[in-house]
Parts: C-alpha cells; sequence; structure tokens
C-alpha cells in the first residue's frame, strides 16, 4: 500500500497567500508505528532532512524513528498536552458520562493545550527549516492533534487561509478510519483509558473536527491577539516569521 493510505502526505500545493507551499519541503505523518517495513523504505528514500517527533518520551521509546539516514536532523520535542498520554486524567474525564460532547469538550481543551506545549520548541522547528533543514517530516502518534495544531500555526505564518488549512485538517480523518477498518479501535482505547467510552465519544477522540482548530484560534486570540503576535512571544521575531515564509511558500 502507497504511504499515502495512512495520514501522511506533503503540503505541497496549498494556496498560500499568492504563491503555494513549495512541494517537497514540509510533510505531516502518523508515527512510525503504523507504517510497513515497505512504506518505511519508501520514506527513507525521500530524503528528509529533518523529522520533528512531537509524541511523548514513552511513545518515542515503544515505536522510534529508526528508519533515517545519519544526515536526518532529528527532533523529540515533548508535547505532552494530549489525551493520549493525559494518563489517569484522561480516563477521569471520560468515564463521567457516555455523551459525545464529554470527549469534544476534552478534545477542544487539548488543542487549546497544545498552543501552548509547542510554545518552547518553535525555535528548534524554525532553525531546522531557516537552515534548509528539507524535506522536514512533522508527526506525533496520529498526526492529527499535536501535529494538526503544529502544521496549522506554520501554514498560517505561510500565508496559508484558515479555511484552506481546516480542508487540510479534515483529511486526517483517514487516521480514525484505518483503526475502524483494522479493529485497532477497542486495544487501543483500552490500552489508553482501561475501558470503552461510548460510540459517540470515540468519533470524537479517533476522527477531526473544525472546532478542535477553531478552538486553537480562540486561544491564541484571547492570549496574543495573532498568530504572528504568538510566534513573537514564542521567540521568532519578525525576521524569522519572514523566513519561514520564503521557506515554506513561493
Amino acid at each position: 500500500m502507497p504511504v499515502t493510505s495512512l495520514n501522511f502526505r506533503d503540503l505541497g500545493g496549498l494556496p498560500a497567500g499568492t504563491g503555494r507551499i513549495r512541494e517537497g519541503v514540509l510533510f505531516r505523518s502518523e508515527g512510525p508505528r503504523n507504517f510497513s517495513s515497505d512504506q518505511l523504505a519508501v520514506l527513507q528514500g525521500m530524503g528528509f532532512r529533518a523529522i520533528v517527533d512531537l509524541r511523548s518520551a514513552r511513545e518515542r521509546e515503544e515505536a522510534p524513528h529508526d528508519w533515517h539516514g545519519s544526515d536526518c536532523r532529528w527532533l523529540g520535542l515533548d508535547v505532552n498536552a494530549d489525551l493520549r498520554v493525559f494518563g489517569h486524567e484522561g480516563r477521569e474525564r471520560l468515564i463521567k458520562g457516555p455523551e459525545p460532547e464529554i470527549a469534544i469538550s476534552t478534545m477542544a481543551e487539548t488543542y487549546r493545550e497544545v498552543v501552548s506545549a509547542l510554545m518552547p520548541h518553535w525555535p528548534a522547528i524554525a532553525g531546522a527549516l531557516l537552515d534548509g533543514e528539507v524535506p522536514m517530516l512533522l508527526n506525533c502518534t496520529a498526526g492529527k492533534d499535536r501535529t494538526g495544531v503544529a502544521i496549522a500555526l506554520l501554514l498560517e505564518i505561510a500565508g496559508v487561509s484558515r479555511e484552506i488549512i481546516v480542508e487540510d485538517y479534515m483529511r486526517s480523518a483517514i487516521f480514525g478510519a484505518n483503526l475502524v477498518r483494522d479493529g485497532e479501535v477497542e486495544p487501543g482505547m483500552m490500552a489508553s483509558f482501561g475501558f470503552m467510552p461510548s460510540a459517540g465519544q470515540i468519533e470524537a477522540l479517533i476522527g477531526v473536527r473544525a472546532d478542535y482548530l477553531e478552538a486553537v484560534w480562540d486561544e491564541i486570540k484571547q492570549r496574543w491577539s495573532d498568530v504572528p503576535g504568538y510566534f513573537e512571544a514564542a521567540g521568532l521575531d519578525g525576521t524569522m516569521q519572514q523566513g519561514l515564509r520564503m521557506v515554506l511558500a513561493n
């Protein structure tokens, strides 16, 4: 099966201001656990110069990136604001009842937390891009939540409209669809929470919703006014932000 049968894609070609995101520069992906050996061989042949891995240390230990070459910069950046790594707290949130709204609101809150959890890591991510370490692969475990937030912010600073950002994000529904197809939903839920949430909650947890990204933008508006202000607070001044635009878009 092609790598695109997973939650993996090149962001190239998306409209960005008067241009487009450059092809072969920025890729988004789920974690390496679900890639077959043949698919990993395809990744190895794509010449990635940087991997930004937003998973927790435990997630990275359980399924390491062991396929890339020695000339690839690997950044293991703990972004622990994810329901998958909440542990007992995540279980306590979901066990309150079967209503889908519990999971939806919890996921929206998680996305808000990812915004702050990413802040200390932006200098390293931007540094790799500005140093020309591309193609860059950015991933978490599912490739839709932590990765979804990071990619949304990079695309916006590159000039992609929020409408297009949401359209791309919604393509990550493939991750949940693959879990259902492969019978991995129940094992995954039991491993994460020790019980099976309701069907509506599972849909909210493994799926994608536009209002999750809306929560991200609302968090940024409340705390930093806008995305450039957020990046400024994270240590990326206007010159660096303009440099990112030049790297990512033409």
